[in-house]
């Protein structure tokens, strides 16, 4: 596990104001689990991937390209064969302190569409490019408008 702290921070926002947005629960499965049992895990909860923990600490991830590019193609069984043996090992994940422009970088730079979010070393959540691209357009809008307001004179 890699971890981005995102220490030092001059932005307001954390991941922790977006966890707070989206809602607490985190969907996640074992490494023993089945690719068929995360693969419908994923499906009804109609997410892209799954932190895959022991003792709520992160030791990988199972995503959607996981199950493309080490499942189909190599010609697994999905009932048969065991998440820990086609997870993402080298997961990285980052401070629940971490603004989300850091998220964005780290995501950016290491490809990566979902980013599990830590505190202690502990899963507390997980981000997708879809929550911090929700977040920034939140952003733009309010920007919009306080420079609508400034504009009009509606401030002091």
């Amino acid at each position: 596990m890699t971890d981005a702290t995102g220490e030092g921070s001059d932005a307001m926002a954390t991941l922790h104001d977006i966890l707070e947005n989206k809602g607490r629960t985190i969907y996640k499965t074992r490494a023993d689990a089945t690719v068929r049992e995360a693969v419908a895990a994923m499906s009804q909860a109609r997410v892209g991937a799954l932190p895959v923990t022991e003792a709520d600490q992160p030791v990988g991830i199972f995503s959607e390209r996981d199950v493309l590019a080490r499942v189909i193609l190599e010609g697994r069984s999905p009932e048969t064969t065991a998440v820990g043996d086609v997870m993402t090992e080298d997961v990285v994940c980052i401070s629940m302190a971490a603004s989300p422009e850091q998220a964005m970088a780290v995501m950016t730079e290491r490809r990566v569409r979902h980013l599990p979010v830590v505190l202690d070393r502990k899963l507390v959540g997980l981000v997708s490019i879809g929550d911090l691209v929700r977040w920034a357009s939140q952003q733009q809008k309010y920007e919009v408008e306080m420079l609508r307001d400034y504009l009009a004179g509606r401030y002091a």
